[in-house]
């Protein structure tokens, strides 16, 4: 493709870097930067520049200098975003150039910025320094800055063995045979199931066991979207169920119905998985489903 002759090529180079020096304010700065420290020049009027300035902007005047070390904590003040940083960018990532007021300055570093996360951007965002490994007294000596650590995140992972009470056994031998196991308290005359070797309302004993009916009717019940492997489908129904004779609901799965078709008042029966696969689990019930009996009427 021929070139435009309208445009020409210029390249400014300075051999070996251009040189300058720095001052006493500004060699302070640096200096201080090199051994990992922010400092600031105060005014006359008290205010703290960072970074330091040989002359106050408000006023003219030179300043005093006395110099505080600030930060090296900061807030954002504002940011502009990159998402495509350029080889002589600070971060091969996206980050934000950003105004940083460091704790005890009374203005803002431009810096750059990775939040991590771009949504994280937010005015008022405490930030921190990171320095590179070498400081050579240089504004790069500080690499970026990077949010506060406000959270962590720890992998959680116990390992533990829970072992049945007699009460629970008796219950689970009777799921084994196909039955529910429960147990009526001679005081409240309540009936109980699960099996409990004593009344949870008034503490009396309850030394024998009873068997009930494996039907019983819907008390309440959630519809649940997200997958259990031991549900019949997804969307599946969780539900309590009020065995007949009993005084308290159990929960199980409803399956052989669709889930919108699930109601209280609904009348159930326990499917039970065949007896070769029986264990002492309550996994030997697969769901209860519909058994086609009037609702009741629940108060």
């Amino acid at each position: 493709m021929p070139s435009d002759p309208l445009v020409a090529q210029h390249v400014l180079e300075f051999p070996g870097g251009y040189t300058r020096t720095t001052g006493p304010v500004i060699g302070r700065f640096l200096s201080e930067l090199r051994a990992r420290r922010i400092v600031g020049v105060r005014t006359a009027e008290g205010r703290v520049l960072v970074p330091p300035l040989e002359y106050d902007p408000a006023t003219g005047e030179p300043v005093t200098g006395e110099y505080a070390e600030v930060g090296p904590a900061g807030t954002v003040t504002t940011w502009a975003w990159v998402d495509e940083p350029l080889d002589a960018h600070p971060l091969d990532r996206p980050f934000a150039w950003a105004l940083i007021r460091l704790d005890g300055a009374d203005t803002a570093l431009v810096h750059a910025l990775d939040p991590g996360d771009p949504k994280a951007l937010k005015a008022g965002m405490r930030v921190w320094p990171v320095w590179r490994d070498r400081p050579t007294g240089h504004i790069t000596d500080i690499s970026h800055f990077v949010p506060e650590v406000t959270k962590i995140v720890s992998n959680v992972r116990a390992e533990y063995r829970l072992q049945a009470g007699g009460a629970l056994r008796v219950f689970l031998a009777g799921i084994e045979r196909g039955v529910f196991l429960g147990g009526r308290c001679e005081r409240c005359q309540k009936v109980y199931v699960p099996y409990r070797l004593s009344c949870p309302e008034c503490g009396a004993a309850i030394p024998e066991t009873l068997e009930l009916p494996d039907t019983g009717t819907i008390t309440t019940f959630a519809i649940n979207n997200l997958p259990d492997p031991r549900a019949p489908q997804v969307p599946f129904v969780s539900a309590y169920i009020l065995l007949d004779t009993t005084d308290i609901p159990l929960i199980a799965l409803i399956g052989d119905v669709p889930v919108h078709a699930v109601r209280q008042g609904m009348r159930v029966r326990a499917v039970w998985v065949p007896e070769s696969e029986r264990t002492a689990s309550m996994a030997n019930v697969r769901w209860f489903a519909p058994t086609g009996e009037p609702d009741v009427e629940l108060s």
